[in-house]
């Protein structure tokens, strides 16, 4: 998980498969606990921090290519924010993962369009995203990321191309199914009062 703030969904992963007590979940970004806004070293299942962004991809391309040197079977998953496509490590490890013919290495882009404090092409534009991708000697395929039965299809039948990783381009909206959330820069890291939530929970709840 180098979308290090997708820390919530993480934790609760790893608790459903076992890792600590679903229990803890309750502690969540409160003072003086340890489930961190940013998925943290420390807790059990956690095996690399990922705030400050930029590290996840090229971890995973280190673990593609010892899998590939090693003669394993397994792959590698990494789900990026669009925003850490800013680091130039990240393009670092991508040039390396295309030279290498990693493709057991497979790279899930949330690309939302907002960042941090801002919307992506204001801050620094990555367009155009698939094209850099494939310059890089990826195979990309882009994807409404909010479509979970396309996004199974796709990741079930990787490598899509002998010989190329895959760089997977899931367009998403922000906030998707909050009216009130829905795009908004703010809520990249705002968190919701009572009320909100209620309203919220609601609309999800609707559809």
């Amino acid at each position: 998980m180098s979308k290090g703030h997708a820390a919530a969904v993480t934790y609760a992963a790893l608790a459903e498969a076992g890792f600590f007590s679903v229990d803890e979940l309750a502690g969540y970004g409160l003072n003086g606990g340890h489930l961190f806004g940013h998925v943290t070293i420390g807790m059990p299942g956690v095996e690399l921090s990922t705030g400050s962004l930029g590290h996840g991809l090229p971890v995973g391309v280190g673990m593609a290519l010892a899998a590939k040197r090693d003669e394993r079977a397994w792959r590698v998953f990494v789900v990026m924010s669009d925003g850490e496509c800013d680091e130039g490590s990240n393009w670092e490890a991508i040039l390396f993962a295309g030279h290498h013919h990693l493709d057991n290495l497979v790279a899930i882009v949330d690309y939302n369009k907002i960042q941090s404090l801002s919307f992506v092409n204001e801050v620094l534009s990555l367009e155009p995203m698939s094209d850099k991708w494939r310059a890089f000697g990826w195979e990309v395929v882009e994807v409404d990321g909010h479509d979970t039965s396309a996004l199974t299809d796709i990741l079930q039948a990787v490598p899509r191309v002998a010989g190329r990783p895959t760089a997977v381009i899931a367009h998403t909206i922000k906030g998707k199914g909050v009216s009130f959330m829905e795009g908004t820069v703010a809520w990249h890291y705002r968190s919701a009062d009572p009320g909100e939530l209620e309203r919220a929970l609601a609309e999800v709840a609707a559809g």
